[in-house]
């Protein structure tokens, strides 16, 4: 808007009440642009010596008419003016630019003339003062003016000191200074620093934002404690909500690393206990400290493992937690093999006591190894955990891997027959797990075959598969074919009366069909109508595709690789755990989308499963002797094929019909866990045998029900233990009324304390994942500070929230309340 265009507007709301304006330019400023004023019905007299003519015209000639009234220069005073009467009557109009931008503003309040013509420039830019006018409210003073002129230097609507002070740290922590700088080009940083000493307490002689910074962090690590009357109560506040606020945190965090450098924080807490630090995630370091010590006690056994899971769980909360995920996996899985190998009794009595001793109890140490060395291997700070895994490799393949194998051996030795009557042969699975299913042609079953599935990655696919919504699994286990390698396991899951090799070995033959590729295998499958189709086949169907191939076909196999694929290649070995992650990512999708296509009766099994050290296998693994025979037709390094093989005591052979073949091909397999030292071929990763971890085969059955249980929140009860606030303090007890489970998931929530809609303490955020069963580690308190506001709503009714975020946003809806009335003593302001 021009000023001439400013002083139209005036005049016209003016002439819209009263027929005559008096218009006093002292300056004659606006002399040249009265012709450009256009205001319709309005004559215009320009004064000049004549003011008994302009007064005898209008009161007599023109009594009706609207007139402005101009003089510019000096105005006579007193009796020498005789238009004096008049203008008291109608009002002296002055077109000074203080006056019009207050007026155009609508602001009466004392002071605000001084605001404007202190910032006139700023008022200037009529795109500026357009965004002012839609901030401001009438009754606005100086400060809120100010605040306000702030904001929209800074392009933003909130003009609070925390919202101010949240842009210009994010600003700050991006390198940048334009706003500020538009703020100080304003004149408006010294209303801004005035604010900072009054209600942060941040004074300097030579204010600034990377000057605040440090100010703020130092005064964190100090916990705020101040002498100042009424304490740093406000700064602790907002920098918690800058803090942990999605808008800000980023920037916060960055700021946290440059000061940590600036001040050396590491050496600070070098010699601290990280048991101290725990509740401490101000600074990266912390994390860092609490790690390297915890990861160190871990392997020298000088930490339990309930005390390293209560660390890790507590960390979780810790803004840096995301950059330690991997790492606190791997420490907690880690402490958990180590604590359960230290009291493992490794004592088999039976053929089958071991087979149901390794389903029921020491997968789970398979289970923990892989989820520790994934965790450390693909961590992005492996340094920390070198001492760890050191301990973990150590003690997994002797304590563990070792002595199982020979406790296990002598059973494998002593079996006339490969059969147990506490698990079935995997070539009954057809028959005993997907034939009852599709009988009488009612119903449709889907069988997923994972190449290497191990046991142990099936219970963690269970529990994943069990936290999606109405979802079930139930694991169960088959006793693997020998030798548990692909061509032979893939064919004893499909349906057949015999399977043996073929002279050569390979292909497997049941029924006197191959079995090799999905041609062959769909050709079996076509006894039950059904089809073998690969699952990189189905994932690239349409879901109405996916149906159409449902509905065609009683029997579904899909055939998965991605396990074995990467463990059989010597190249790849190392990586068969990052595998098996994408392996239980591709399953639960694969799970998903069958059931989208209607299937609702779906089982997941394996061929085989294996054996996996991370580190490199000492010679002692690796039998000295070769097999020998008539005939050798495979030499794996866990099984050989042949006719005619000559005894060895290092190896444990088979006569075909003793592990249910039909061919004439004799089967050797190295004892316990030892390999053939083969050329060319990988180590680490290897199956064939008769190891535990080889053929103990999963089979999960999974299903997916219209009314079945849903997942859901755990829920938690607020606990007041008073209804009144006397303090500035309050701790409010919170109960997570049962344990979080697979169907019951982990609720993170934020207090508050607030009168309406005002907030007036800080707002923690508290995370609820406690798996316990026993009640006493299922309390927390959420430990809320009362800000100054909070002085304005004395003997008022003050609604404790608990709220959660809205999924998918950065909103935040009301979970759980509880009243209190605030009633504050005199006393309570030095409680700080």
């Amino acid at each position: 808007m021009s000023e001439i265009a400013g002083v139209r507007d005036h005049l016209a709301r003016r002439f819209a009440g009263q027929r005559v304006v008096f218009w006093h330019d002292p300056e004659g400023e606006y002399a040249e642009d009265l012709t450009h004023l256009d205001l319709p019905g309005v004559s215009l007299i320009q004064v000049s010596n004549d003011e008994y003519g302009v007064k005898n015209r209008l009161l007599h000639g023109e009594p009706t008419g609207k007139f402005l009234v101009y003089r510019d220069g000096a105005s006579p005073t007193g009796v020498a003016n005789w238009l004096l009467d008049l203008e008291l009557a109608y009002g002296v109009f002055t077109a000074d630019r203080t006056s019009l931008i207050q007026n155009d503003l609508g602001l009466t309040a004392d002071g605000i003339d001084e605001v404007l013509r202190s910032h006139e420039k700023f008022f200037r830019a009529a795109k500026r003062t357009q965004a002012l006018k839609a901030l401001l409210e009438p009754d606005d003073g100086p400060d809120r003016l100010r605040a306000k002129m702030t904001a929209v230097l800074l392009g933003q609507q909130e003009h609070s000191l925390l919202e101010l002070t949240r842009t210009l740290l994010i600003e700050n922590a991006a390198g940048g200074t334009a706003k500020f700088k538009s703020v100080a080009d304003q004149q408006l940083d010294e209303f801004y620093w005035g604010g900072v000493e009054r209600i942060y307490g941040y004074t300097s002689s030579a204010a600034s934002i990377d000057d605040f910074v440090l100010w703020m962090f130092q005064q964190a690590i100090g916990g705020f404690r101040s002498d100042r009357p009424g304490g740093l109560r406000n700064i602790q506040l907002d920098f918690n909500s800058m803090r942990f606020d999605l808008r800000s945190q980023s920037a916060l965090a960055t700021l946290a690393k440059r000061v940590a450098s600036n001040i050396s924080y590491a050496s600070t807490i070098e010699n601290a206990d990280f048991r101290d630090l725990v509740s401490n995630d101000l600074f990266e370091e912390v994390d860092q400290k609490i790690i390297s010590d915890l990861a160190r006690e871990v392997a020298a056994r000088t930490a339990t493992a309930r005390e390293v899971a209560d660390v890790v769980r507590k960390r979780k909360s810790s803004i840096w937690a995301e950059g330690y995920r991997k790492l606190y996996a791997a420490i907690e899985s880690g402490s958990e093999l180590l604590s359960e190998l230290s009291t493992l009794a490794l004592t088999i009595t039976s053929f089958d006591d071991g087979l149901d001793r390794y389903r029921r109890q020491w997968y789970r140490i398979d289970q923990l190894y892989r989820q520790f060395v994934y965790a450390a291997r693909t961590s992005d700070h492996p340094k920390p955990l070198e001492e760890l895994r050191g301990e973990v490799e150590k003690f997994y393949a002797n304590k563990f891997l070792f002595e199982l194998g020979n406790a296990w051996q002598p059973h494998v030795d002593a079996a006339d027959k490969w059969r147990s009557a506490v698990l079935r042969p995997q070539t009954a699975f057809y028959p005993e797990h997907v034939a009852p299913i599709t009988k009488g042609g009612r119903n449709k079953a889907v069988v997923i075959i994972s190449d290497a599935l191990r046991y142990e990655v099936a219970d963690e696919l269970g529990t994943r598969i069990r936290q999606e919504d109405r979802f079930d699994a139930d694991l169960d286990a088959v006793l693997g074919v020998l030798p548990s390698y692909t061509q032979l396991g893939m064919a004893a899951l499909l349906p057949h009366s015999k399977i043996g090799h073929s002279k050569d070995g390979d292909p497997v033959i049941v029924d006197g069909q191959r079995t090799d590729g999905s041609a062959n295998r769909t050709k079996v499958l076509s006894a039950v109508d059904g089809k073998a189709i690969q699952a990189e086949d189905v994932l690239s169907l349409s879901r109405d595709e996916l149906r159409d191939l449902y509905s065609q076909h009683q029997v579904l196999y899909v055939y998965h690789n991605r396990i074995d694929a990467t463990g059989d290649k010597a190249g790849t070995e190392r990586q068969v755990f990052e595998a098996v992650e994408e392996t239980l990512r591709e399953l639960v999708d694969l799970v998903k989308r069958l059931t989208n296509a209607n299937a609702t009766n779906i089982l997941i099994t394996a061929d085989h499963g294996f054996l996996f050290q991370d580190t490199a296998l000492a010679d002692a693994f690796y039998l000295s002797t070769l097999p020998q025979g008539d005939e050798i037709v495979t030499t794996n390094r866990r099984y050989v094929l042949g006719r005619g093989m000559k005894q060895d005591t290092a190896f444990r052979t088979f006569e075909p019909a003793q592990v249910g073949l039909d061919s004439d091909l004799e089967v050797q397999i190295p004892k316990s866990i030892h390999r053939l030292r083969l050329p060319g071929a990988g180590s680490r990763f290897v199956h064939g045998g008769a190891s535990l971890q080889e053929i103990v085969v999963p089979v999960l059955t999974v299903s997916k029900k219209r009314t079945g249980q849903r997942t859901r929140l755990v829920n938690i009860e607020v606990l007041p233990e008073s209804d009144k606030i006397t303090t500035g303090q309050l701790v409010v007890k919170l109960f997570q009324t049962e344990p979080v489970s697979e169907k019951v998931q982990s609720r993170t929530v934020r207090a508050g304390l607030y009168v309406g809609e005002t907030l007036i303490s800080n707002q923690p955020e508290l995370t609820f994942d406690q798996e316990s069963s026993d009640k006493r580690d299922r309390y927390q308190n959420a430990n809320m500070l009362l800000s100054q506001d909070a002085n304005d709503f004395n003997n008022r009714a003050v609604e404790f929230r608990l709220e959660e975020r809205i999924p998918n946003t950065n909103q935040w809806r009301t979970y759980q309340k509880a009243l209190y009335t605030l009633r504050r003593s005199f006393a309570s302001d030095f409680d700080f």
